[in-house]
């Protein structure tokens, strides 16, 4: 029997994180956080001072993606994301790492290099994986696909109150500069570019609650895998 996957795309600050979380421990699947992978993989070419040598180092900072030492663990408040062992969890949550993993998602043989990493996380129960071409060329074989989006003030604002709740003070100006930056570059890409897969459920997050964007998942997710049990 094919192993069960949710596909969560969309642009950052969506909510796609939250949501995937919830679907996660809902369903009890496993969950894959690719844009944490992405974020990741921006801090250790940064700690080994390659991030601004993209284009002169390629071969070593795609050996570098092959050999991430990287790992996922749930816990109750939360995902715990590991680097060579260490807690980075709330260092790569931050504006300027997720500049480092824009930059790092659109150069086509890093993505490579992390593509059948990424896919190694489908494993027995099921995965729920959210990112920006999960459903489109990671999954694309996935029973359900959604696509979370909402507009870029409305995730500008959720960006500065999830900052502050962090303690780190925020500018909504810069922030939403720094998300129509990421959109244009996330979806103007030459590969994978930020689009919603044919098949995928498109659900527009800009005036509802987490738990209303949850609820309407379950319904549409339920109705799915009932629909792919009966095939």
């Amino acid at each position: 029997m094919a192993i069960k996957i949710i596909t969560i795309d969309g642009p950052s600050g969506s909510g796609k994180g939250t949501l995937a979380a919830k679907l996660a421990q809902h369903y009890q699947f496993h969950l894959l956080d690719s844009g944490a992978i992405y974020r990741l993989l921006g801090l250790k070419l940064l700690k080994k001072n390659l991030l601004s040598q993209l284009d002169t180092q390629l071969k070593v900072c795609v050996q570098t993606a092959e050999k991430l030492d990287i790992e996922f663990k749930s816990i109750e408040d939360g995902l715990l994301v590991l680097l060579d062992g260490q807690d980075v969890s709330k260092e790569i949550r931050t504006e300027t790492v997720g500049e480092y993993a824009s930059k790092v998602a659109a150069i086509p043989e890093l993505r490579a290099a992390l593509l059948q990493r990424q896919r190694d996380f489908a494993v027995a129960p099921g995965l729920v994986a959210d990112g920006r071409d999960m459903g489109t060329l990671v999954f694309p074989e996935a029973q359900v696909k959604l696509f979370l989006t909402a507009s870029a003030q409305s995730r500008a604002e959720r960006r500065v109150k999830q900052l502050q709740q962090m303690g780190v003070a925020a500018k909504i100006d810069g922030i939403l500069a720094n998300i129509e930056a990421r959109d244009q570059r996330d979806t103007q890409r030459a590969v994978a570019p930020l689009k919603a897969a044919v098949d995928a459920k498109i659900i527009d997050s800009s005036k509802l609650s987490i738990d209303e964007v949850f609820a309407e998942m379950l319904t549409h997710i339920d109705h799915s895998f009932a629909i792919s049990h009966s095939d």
